[in-house]
């Protein structure tokens, strides 16, 4: 093997374990076996470009921290939301663990950076790839429950995704009603109260009025063509008066 080529691969080397040094500085976690880490940001055509190398791709790594990711935000959803059912809280994890939210997650913490491509997978954009980021996302998951267990893996999602659910920036896939719950149980302001005001219209075309009261104040009035219906417009309403007097 020519000289030139091993100390340009020992070059590249080095390199490579000074970045993955400053980005464990970055997150706070050094990890005791280093090339699990690597191996969690490694490309297959990386790999299928340096067969020399001792590197594995990260597609294995991807498998296994989708499932760790999937475990620990069903965790965290489950115990912060005591009243929403299964069918929302598999709704909201959806939006949580899905390809544009891993990828948001990835660009905050300069994941594209790291990524190691080969050189075809690079001139064509790779490294912002949004498939790309997702599926490292997930491989570093997988990598960091291999080398440091699974509530190392729930601090880090703790300073990184739980946040963002917190701040409501997946609200959007709840239902009003289940949303108003969560608002007051924030709160802790007390114990809402929907009931139907009127029934109206024939059989075929009914209409109902529902109010939403949180300690006998009302807080929304809703109508729809069923009682789920006027509830949800009236949780509705009721999320928009209390927002705005969090604001006054």
């Amino acid at each position: 093997m020519p000289k030139n080529y091993i100390g340009r691969e020992r070059r590249l080397g080095g390199k490579i374990k000074q970045n993955f040094k400053k980005f464990q500085e970055r997150i706070g976690i050094t990890f005791d076996n280093e090339a699990l880490l690597i191996q969690a940001f490694t490309h297959s055509s990386y790999v299928n470009e340096h067969r020399r190398r001792p590197y594995e791709d990260n597609e294995r790594l991807e498998f296994l921290g989708d499932a760790v990711l999937e475990l620990t935000v069903s965790q965290f959803l489950f115990k912060k939301y005591p009243t929403m059912s299964e069918g929302e809280l598999t709704k909201l994890r959806a939006a949580i663990v899905c390809e544009p939210s891993l990828v948001t997650f990835a660009h905050e913490l300069l994941f594209g950076q790291l990524v190691l491509l080969g050189k075809g997978e690079e001139m064509t954009g790779g490294r912002e790839r949004p498939a790309l980021l997702a599926d490292v996302f997930e491989a570093f998951i997988g990598a960091l429950y291999l080398d440091k267990g699974l509530e190392t893996v729930n601090d880090f999602l703790s300073k990184v995704v739980f946040p963002k659910i917190n701040e409501g920036a997946f609200s959007h896939v709840m239902d009003y009603k289940s949303q108003l719950q969560e608002m007051v149980q924030r709160d802790g302001a007390g114990q809402l109260e929907y009931k139907v005001l009127q029934e109206k219209g024939p059989a075929h075309n009914r209409e109902f009025v529902s109010r939403v009261s949180l300690n006998g104040e009302v807080l929304g009035t809703g109508v729809g063509r069923s009682k789920k219906e006027a509830e949800q417009k009236a949780a509705q309403e009721a999320i928009a008066k209390l927002k705005s007097m969090n604001a006054s």
